[in-house]
C-alpha cells in the first residue's frame, strides 16, 4: 500500500437527513475509531452500535461502526464508517473530532485515487464510480456500471494484449535479420497490424456512445420571435416550461432544460428570438442567444412555414458562421396553419422537418432524427466513456497508421517499432498502465470529496 496518512471525509451529500455516513481510510483508522467511541470495534464487515465521544468525553452522536479491514476494503486499506445523524452540524463536529485524533481531511477523489493506487480498480473503474454518482438517465447508469464491473477495461486490454503480441512479431524480425524468411515482408505483421487497428475502431465506436451517454448532447433553439420555439422545448420536454405567448420577444434569457430522448440525455436551449431591437433587455437576451449558439453541438433554426420563409436564407442571416449539416437542422414550424403534413425531406443537404410543436405533430419524428443526428445506437453492452478515452484512441490510431506506413512503404522495422510502442502507451492512459502524474490528480481532483 502506498499512503501510511489515515484520511477521514464525510461521505454523504450536503444537507439534512436521517443518516450520514463518515468514512476512514489507512493504517490509523481503526485506533482512531476506537478512541471516537471509547470501545473495541466490531467484528469485520458486521455493524456495531456505538456511541461517539468528544474531547470531554461527552457523547457527541450515537451510530453504527463498521470494519472494513486490508486488503480487502474499497481503497485496499483498513477502512471504518460511521453511521451516525444526518445533520451537517453534527457531521461536522464528528469530522472535527476525528482529525483531532490524528487523521487528515481527505481531498477531492482520495479514496478512489487511493483505490487506484494499490490495484483496487484501474484508471476507467475509477471514472466510472463519478459517473455512476452523476448519470442522468438509466441508460446512462447502467452504462457505467458496466465500465465499473470491467467491461470498457476488458475490451481495452484485450487489444492492448494484440498489439503486445505484434510487437514481438516486429522486434523479432528486427533481432534476426540473418533469418532466411524476411518476416518483416511475409505479410503476417501486415495483417496483425490490420487486425488491431481494426480492434481498436470497434471499441473506438463503441466508446463514443458512452461518450454521449455521459456527456449528452447541447441542442439550441433559434429563430425570430414567434416561430414557436418556446412551444418546441415544451413539446421536446414533455413540460410546460417554457412561457408561450403571441407578443414577441417574450423570451428574454436563455433558458435550459435536462431532458432524455430516446434514452440520450440532452440538455435543450430556449433562446430569445432573433431581431433587430431597441430594448436594452431583449438585446441582451439576443446576446446571449448567439453564446449559446456559438457553443452548441446541434442547432434547431424554427422558422413559421406560415410566414413563406426561405429558412436557408435565415441561417444565412441568423448565424452564417455555422452554417454545416453536422450542426445544423431545419424546422419547419405551425404546419398545422398551412395545412402541409409533417415530415422531413432534405434541403441542400440540411435535414428539413415539419412540424406543428402546437398540435405535438411530428415531434417524435423529430426526436428520432436529433438522436440519429448525433449517431446515438446504445447497445445493450455500451460502457461509459470520456473525451480523453476518444482522444487516447485517435492518438493509437494515428501511430498504428504511421506504423502501416514505415512498414508498407519504407519496410523500416525499427521505426514500425517504435510506433506501436507509442501506440502501446496511448491506449494504456485509458486504463492508468501509462499515465502522468497531473492526469491522474486531473481525474480524481473531479470526484466528490469522500469518494
Amino acid at each position: 500500500m502506498l499512503n501510511r496518512t489515515t484520511i477521514a471525509a464525510i461521505a454523504t451529500p450536503p444537507g439534512r437527513g436521517g443518516v450520514g455516513v463518515i468514512r476512514l481510510s489507512g493504517p490509523q483508522s481503526y485506533a482512531i475509531a476506537e478512541a471516537l467511541t471509547q470501545q473495541s470495534l466490531p467484528e469485520a464487515r458486521f455493524a456495531g452500535f456505538r456511541k461517539f465521544y468528544d474531547a470531554s468525553n461527552e457523547i457527541m452522536d450515537e451510530g453504527l461502526v463498521i470494519c472494513f479491514p486490508n486488503p480487502h476494503s474499497f481503497t485496499g486499506e483498513d477502512v471504518v464508517e460511521l453511521q451516525g445523524h444526518g445533520g451537517p452540524v453534527i457531521q461536522n463536529a464528528l469530522l472535527a473530532r476525528l482529525l483531532e485524533l490524528g487523521a487528515i481531511a481527505a481531498k477531492a477523489g482520495e479514496f478512489s485515487m487511493r483505490a487506484f493506487e494499490n490495484g483496487k480498480m484501474d484508471l476507467v473503474q475509477a471514472e466510472a464510480i463519478a459517473d455512476l454518482i452523476d448519470a442522468t438517465s438509466q441508460a446512462a447508469a447502467r452504462s457505467a456500471v458496466r465500465s465499473l464491473q470491467g467491461t470498457f477495461s476488458s475490451k481495452v486490454n484485450t487489444v492492448l494484449e494484440k498489439l503486445i503480441h505484434l510487437r514481438l512479431h516486429v522486434e523479432a524480425a528486427i533481432d534476426f535479420p540473418e533469418e532466411e524468411i524476411d518476416f518483416l515482408a511475409d505479410g503476417k505483421i501486415l495483417g496483425l497490424l490490420d487486425e488491431v487497428a481494426s480492434s481498436v475502431h470497434a471499441v473506438q465506436q463503441s466508446a463514443r456512445q458512452g461518450q454521449l451517454l455521459r456527456e449528452g448532447l447541447q441542442v439550441v433553439i433559434a429563430g425570430k420571435p414567434n416561430a414557436g420555439k418556446s412551444s418546441l422545448l415544451n413539446a421536446l420536454a414533455g413540460v410546460e416550461r417554457a412561457i408561450v405567448t403571441d407578443i414577441a420577444g417574450t423570451t428574454r434569457d436563455v433558458l435550459h432544460e435536462k431532458i432524455s430522448l430516446n434514452g440520450l440525455p440532452i440538455t435543450l436551449t430556449d433562446t430569445a428570438g432573433l431581431r433587430e431591437t431597441g430594448d436594452i433587455v431583449e438585446k441582451e437576451g439576443i446576446r446571449r442567444a448567439i453564446k449559446e449558439i456559438e457553443q452548441a453541438d446541434l442547432l434547431l433554426l424554427v422558422y413559421d412555414l406560415s410566414q413563406g420563409e426561405d429558412p436557408l436564407q435565415l441561417a444565412q442571416a441568423y448565424f452564417a458562421d455555422h452554417i454545416e449539416p453536422k450542426r445544423l437542422m431545419l424546422i419547419g414550424n405551425k404546419c398545422d396553419l398551412t395545412g402541409s403534413t409533417a415530415e422531413m425531406t432534405d434541403l441542400n443537404g440540411f435535414r428539413h422537418i415539419r412540424v406543428s410543436a402546437k398540435q405535438e405533430t411530428g415531434v417524435q419524428a423529430l426526436i428520432d432524427a436529433i438522436t440519429a443526428h448525433a449517431g446515438f445506437q446504445p447497445e445493450e453492452d455500451t460502457f461509459i466513456a470520456r473525451t480523453r478515452h476518444l482522444d487516447a484512441m485517435k492518438c493509437t490510431q494515428r501511430y498504428l497508421a504511421e506504423a502501416r506506413e514505415q512498414l508498407v512503404v519504407y519496410h523500416a522495422g525499427e521505426l514500425v517499432a517504435e510506433s506501436l510502442r507509442l501506440a502501446q502507451n496511448a491506449l494504456g492512459e485509458i486504463t492508468g498502465d501509462f499515465s502522468a502524474d497531473d492526469l491522474l490528480g486531473k481525474i480524481f481532483g473531479s470526484f466528490c470529496i469522500g469518494k
